[in-house]
């Protein structure tokens, strides 16, 4: 260690100090919660009247939350024993969107017999950074109070419960699992870098805090040369990482300075948090269609762009969200990322094709465009580009196709396409036969076409004759 840095932790430890909340307990700020490179300035977390932390439950018997307390009161509440319940804790707050874990919660409760419990903590969240990332223990031994409390008034145990976190969140969610031993599950979405990543173990999310916990990944980008909010390393049983993990579609780069993070945090600096917020908005609309968001077994988003993890094979393909808990670990820890598509606004989620065309027409090279659609029982999806050059008759183009909608069971293949050029001499092309893959299952549908179509003319191929 340099002597400047010997004189730093120094000075630190000389102003150590600990401050305690009755029966939440003591906390201080002495390694590893302060004094360490990783986190440079320590910081005593506020009283919990000052963070203001509120517990919002929702059930499927109230569309309006009930404001709930650790006491007697909570008999009034809707509150059942007989159901699981969620916590749904946030971090980072986008201006505007500050309510997201109730939006989260109510989706929730449409859909499962449960109680859902947002937990609201603004006043301790929108202050500075490394003030905000201590005010996130108090939360984790509120939360954690919460459930002693549940557990002994609703003959209830740890394996009821779920914790879900965003950003700082997550890791609060990771400190209610080290101090209620059992969860069934956390789940973290974009765990917070700054003052977490690399940390010792008891600061931050990791696989010991959950019997399950799954992490979504969204803006990975290293904090202190792109400003990536999020944890780029592995941190659960099982890691998604949506579109690489670091920048996502619809999303712009994150511009500043790393220091400027306590006016990003405190919401007084210009800073676009889009990439960031991505995980709990995939999240929530993978409650609703969890098929959606399946996950890729992959070495890297190089090998999985270029089709080299597709499709889903021997049932390895976990759902990314909302259902990740449908997932079987085969030895309690996956050793391998999982990667996805998604779209650019909503609806995110898509469902993988890898469709092959084997094209037959006019036997002049020809410049041109080829389109392919899919229908099925369900819907109909809009057209896929599956080539632009040279159109060559007797051979294949593959295409990987990311659809926003389920077509189900896919009935018809629709294929269209059209010249570079103006063509005077009018060729004719079509689909003679395609093969569609479809990524979830490893299932195969087989079509037939039987005709050639003019320019711009939608051609229908049918499944083969059996």
């Amino acid at each position: 260690m340099t002597p400047l840095w010997s004189l730093f932790f120094l000075i630190v430890a000389s102003h150590a100090a600990e401050v305690c909340y009755d029966e939440l307990g003591c906390f201080d700020d002495f390694p590893p919660w302060g004094g360490t490179p990783q986190r440079p300035a320590p910081a005593l977390p506020w009283t919990p009247a000052a963070i203001g932390t509120r517990f919002l439950l929702f059930t499927p018997k109230n569309r309006y939350y009930q404001e709930i307390k650790p006491d007697e009161s909570m008999e009034a509440s809707n509150y059942s024993g007989r159901r699981k319940t969620r916590f749904v804790i946030p971090g980072y707050l986008v201006k505007g969107d500050e309510d997201w874990p109730q939006t989260m919660c109510k989706a929730v409760v449409q859909r499962e017999n449960v109680n859902c419990i947002a937990v609201e903590w603004k006043n301790g969240a929108r202050t500075r950074y490394a003030q905000a990332a201590n005010n996130a223990r108090v939360v984790a031994a509120q939360v954690a109070s919460m459930i002693t409390f549940l557990m002994g008034h609703y003959n209830q145990n740890a394996g009821h419960f779920h914790i879900i976190g965003h950003s700082v969140g997550a890791h609060a969610a990771g400190e209610v699992g080290t101090r209620i031993p059992g969860l069934a599950r956390i789940s973290g979405l974009d765990p917070a870098e700054p003052y977490f990543q690399g940390t010792d173990a008891s600061v931050r999310l990791d696989p010991g805090d959950a019997a399950l916990v799954d992490v979504i990944h969204t803006d990975g980008r290293p904090f202190q040369s792109k400003l990536g909010l999020g944890v780029t390393e592995p941190v659960g049983h099982i890691d998604f990482y949506p579109n690489g993990g670091e920048q996502m579609p619809g999303c712009s780069s994150n511009h500043g300075r790393p220091s400027d993070l306590d006016a990003i945090w405190e919401g007084t600096s210009r800073f676009d948090a889009c990439n960031h917020a991505r995980a709990y908005q995939y999240y929530t609309e993978s409650i609703g269609k969890p098929q959606a968001f399946m996950g890729y077994p992959c070495s890297d988003m190089e090998s999985f762009a270029a089709g080299g993890c597709f499709p889903c094979t021997g049932g390895r393909c976990p759902l990314m969200g909302h259902r990740a808990d449908s997932f079987s670990l085969m030895d309690g820890l996956s050793k391998t990322k999982f990667f996805l598509n998604t779209g650019k606004s909503e609806p995110f989620g898509r469902y993988s094709f890898k469709a092959t065309v084997l094209l037959t027409g006019s036997r002049w090279p020809n410049l041109g465009y080829m389109f392919v659609a899919f229908a099925g029982k369900k819907d109909r999806t809009k057209e896929f580009q599956l080539h632009v050059g040279s159109l060559v008759p007797g051979r294949k183009y593959e295409v990987l196709v990311d659809s926003e909608l389920d077509a189900g069971e896919v009935t018809e293949v629709r294929f269209r396409w059209n010249n570079h050029i103006i063509n005077p001499l009018s060729p004719k092309y079509g689909a003679m036969h395609v093969d569609l893959l479809r990524g979830k299952d490893h299932q195969v549908f087989l079509f037939c076409g039987t005709e050639k179509v003019a320019e711009n003319e939608i051609q229908s191929v049918l499944p083969c004759p059996v």
